[in-house]
């Protein structure tokens, strides 16, 4: 499978629009994701495949931190390693960047989720009771070596 990612642009989200509560998980809206994309502190990216996006991640860096704000595979598309390639992708971006850290938050309900953060050597930190919708989150960090 040949997976590019590059840069999210904002003509991506005429794209996502049309498919991003049915074929991604109902999480974020497009003006959202707009706003995202003019802040000059967050960097999102695309997996594409066969000129098809099919899954995005995005960070927002505040001084050496990033916070982990999303990363969302196309229904269709799951299972197929484009998670891992979007994480690592956005973790060299990191230590492009000279980053000290980037934390997340996941629900404690998405163990495919948790694996596949812990397979990239983050930490659980914390708990955020109620973070989703009533349904607890995990806070996980991982650090660099700056």
């Amino acid at each position: 499978m040949n997976i590019k990612i590059r840069e999210m642009t904002i003509d991506d989200l005429k794209t996502l629009s049309s498919i991003l509560t049915t074929q991604f998980d109902d999480f974020w809206n497009i003006s959202i994701l707009e706003s995202e994309l003019k802040n000059d502190n967050t960097f999102y990216f695309v997996a594409v495949l066969n000129e098809e996006i099919v899954g995005f991640i995005g960070i927002h860096i505040i001084c050496d931190e990033a916070n982990l704000m999303n990363i969302v595979v196309n229904k269709k598309f799951r299972n197929q390693k484009i998670g891992s390639k979007l994480l690592d992708y956005i973790l060299g971006f990191c230590e492009i960047k000279n980053l000290s850290t980037i934390t997340l938050e996941v629900s404690i309900k998405n163990s495919y989720a948790i694996e596949l953060y812990k397979k990239f050597d983050f930490e659980i930190l914390g708990k955020r009771k109620g973070y989703y919708n009533g349904t607890d989150a995990l806070i996980m960090t991982k650090y660099f070596d700056i």
